[in-house]
This record gives C-alpha cells, sequence and structure tokens, in this order.
C-alpha cells in the first residue's frame, strides 16, 4: 500500500490524481451506453430516410404513370379517328400523296402510343368473354359462336403492362 507521501509525489510527477477504477469502468460503461444509443438513433433515422425516399419514389412513378395514362386516354379516340378514316378510304384516292402524308401521321400518332408502351388488346371472333378486357355493348344471337364469346370487336382495346386504360368493345353471343 502507497504511503500519502508516495501518492502525492505520484500526483506532482504526474499531475494527474488517481482515480478509482470502479470510477473509470462506470464512465466506460455509460459512454458505451450513450454511443449505443447514438448508434441506434442514427440507424433509425437512416432506415426513416430509406423508406421516404422510397415512398417518394413511388409516388412519383405513380404520378407519372396517371399522368401518361390520362394523356393517353384522350389521344385514343384520335387513333380511333384515323382507323375508322383508312378503313373507309375509297380506293380510288388511297395512292394519292396527301392520304399517304395523312396515315404517315397515323402511323407517328402509332409509334408514340408504342414508345409509352401501350398495346393492343387483341380480340378475334370466338374469344371468351373477358370482363377485364371487354365491355359487351350487345348480346346476340350468332350462329356457330357459343354463348359468352366475343361475336366481333367494335372498337380497339388498349392497356399498358397488365393495366387496361381502355377495354375493347365487343358483341357477345348468348
Amino acid at each position: 500500500m502507497e504511503t500519502q507521501e508516495q501518492q502525492d509525489a505520484t500526483v506532482e510527477a504526474d499531475g494527474v490524481e488517481p482515480v478509482a477504477a470502479d470510477s473509470l469502468q462506470k464512465q466506460l460503461d455509460d459512454a458505451k451506453a450513450k454511443a449505443d444509443e447514438y448508434l441506434d438513433g442514427w440507424q433509425r433515422a437512416r432506415a426513416e430516410f430509406a423508406n421516404y425516399k422510397k415512398r417518394q419514389e413511388q409516388q412519383m412513378s405513380d404520378l407519372r404513370a396517371f399522368s401518361t395514362i390520362d394523356l393517353i386516354k384522350r389521344l385514343l379516340p384520335i387513333q380511333d379517328d384515323f382507323e375508322r378514316a383508312q378503313k373507309t378510304l375509297p380506293e380510288g384516292i388511297s395512292h394519292m400523296t396527301w392520304i399517304e402524308g395523312v396515315m404517315l401521321i397515323q402511323r407517328k400518332l402509332q409509334l408514340v402510343l408504342e414508345a409509352e408502351g401501350v398495346k393492343t388488346i387483341d380480340v378475334k371472333p370466338n374469344d371468351i368473354f373477358d370482363p377485364n378486357l371487354h365491355e359487351a355493348i350487345s348480346h346476340d344471337e350468332a350462329d356457330g359462336i357459343e354463348s359468352g364469346h366475343v361475336i366481333e370487336m367494335l372498337q380497339t382495346g388498349y392497356k399498358i403492362g397488365e393495366r387496361v386504360v381502355r377495354p375493347a368493345l365487343v358483341r357477345v353471343a348468348r
């Protein structure tokens, strides 16, 4: 055991008073607890920010998709008009340059729709009626076509990915 003189000499030599080991261990444990608490808080804040960022990105993506779908819905009647005009075009004038120019405009519109991921809903006579893809305009008797099957498509339907933008208008056999 050190005498008081030896302790005083140690204090004078080091300039530091000796501290009990229990006190140092307590301070170390307190510092570790605080560090763990700060680390936990930082990790939570980081996770919350990552989740916030993901939600914001998803909301922006949804907003873009809804905006695109809204614009496409307004463009589809124009595409329909072009298709009807092409079907009813008299053969005598179909080779004229200005008619070809108008059909080129229709093709450009179709390419814009395709670039946005718009696909037509393929409907053939005798396909099974699917209320997710088709909208029935009428239920008619049809020879050779089973009940619940498509007789004919009256208006083209469109979808983006798996989402239906506009269902195909069809006549259905009963």
